[in-house]
């Protein structure tokens, strides 16, 4: 009779397994990043995949693409959007040529001067809704941010302050830092990722505005740039997770929360990594002989005044103008801007 009883509930529960097994739903993404593996963001990527996979026992499945190896960084929200891949890990200042609200949905270039206070925006003030309301026009969803912190700019010429910039080539993400730079008396080339080391080498730029003191040592760009900026002032590109609407809504709620949290999760360990990281970086790049500028008020003055300047320029949609609003309302709250 006991033996009866212990087969009985063995059969049971081996149902209830094969049940849950059953029921349980698998997401596979196709994910590309324009960060090499071997850079900080990259291991932070990888970090980010093994988090969501534990998280979800496996549910989710992500085949990540480094260095842009599907098509170029500024093509991966396009890549998305039609399906060639499921979402884009790079950022949304690359898609200006769309809405010029796409820069005000992912950097200021100046606006803010830490992660946690863009962050912030995002998290408290509605800025969920905010970029979704333009994301979802172009069949994409927002999933959230990660945000290295200021980007320090790389140059084989020296970079003290503003006049510096005059007939500066460097490599230039699109967006308002064409604009911004151009009015500085600088030339902007737009390029991508994977260009920036040859066009160095060969002399095609005399500099680049690429990412942070770490991630650029990572991109080898200081093996030929003997002139940086640190602290960094410039720009501030928070990157995203977005994937296609109709591949985000055939999740099931638990798979959405759980890359939503993770987002999250990456942007605490990306800003804070980087900021220990880029700290000693420093130290290290000065002890290499590599010069590093910290910009007097004067000079940051400067520049600000072309950034705000730039930014009226260049919000010319009602969802531009929208966006920016928004950012200078809750800048202004911080005490931020006047």
């Amino acid at each position: 009779m006991n033996l009866i009883k212990t087969l009985t509930l063995a059969a049971s529960a081996a149902a209830l397994c094969i049940g849950s097994a059953a029921s349980a739903q698998t997401t596979n993404l196709r994910i590309q990043t324009h960060f090499s593996p071997e850079t900080l963001s990259g291991q932070m990527a990888a970090e980010f995949i093994e988090d969501i996979t534990a998280m979800s026992n496996g549910e989710i499945v992500v085949e990540m693409f480094y260095s842009g190896s599907v098509v170029k960084a500024a093509e991966t929200f396009d890549a998305a959007a039609t399906g060639i891949l499921d979402c884009d890990m790079t950022g949304g200042a690359y898609q200006t040529g769309k809405n010029p609200a796409f820069q005000f949905a992912g950097d200021l270039m100046g606006g803010y001067t830490n992660p946690y206070q863009q962050l912030a925006w995002l998290l408290h003030n509605d800025g969920y809704t905010t970029i979704n309301g333009l994301y979802n026009e172009y069949d994409m969803e927002f999933v959230g941010w990660w945000i290295p912190g200021p980007e320090s700019l790389s140059s084989t010429r020296p970079i003290r302050g503003v006049e510096d910039f005059k007939d500066w080539k460097f490599r230039s993400p699109p967006g308002m830092a064409t604009m911004v730079f151009s009015n500085l008396g600088a030339s902007p080339i737009v390029m991508d990722f994977n260009e920036i080391f040859t066009a160095l080498e060969t002399g095609i730029i005399d500099g680049a505005d690429a990412a942070n003191l770490t991630n650029n040592v990572g991109l080898g760009l200081y093996d030929i740039a003997e002139h940086t900026n640190f602290p960094g002032f410039h720009s501030m590109p928070a990157d995203h997770l977005a994937c296609r609407k109709d591949v985000w809504e055939a999740m099931p709620a638990h798979h959405q929360a759980i890359l939503k949290v993770g987002m999250q999760a990456l942007a605490l360990r990306n800003a804070t990594a980087n900021e220990v990281k880029n700290a000693q970086t420093a130290k290290d790049l000065r002890a290499q002989g590599v010069n590093l500028y910290e910009w007097s008020e004067e000079e940051l003055g400067k520049y600000r005044e072309a950034v705000k300047a730039g930014w009226t320029e260049f919000a010319t949609t009602p969802e531009a103008q929208a966006m920016l609003e928004s950012h200078i309302s809750f800048l202004t709250g911080l005490g931020l801007m006047k």
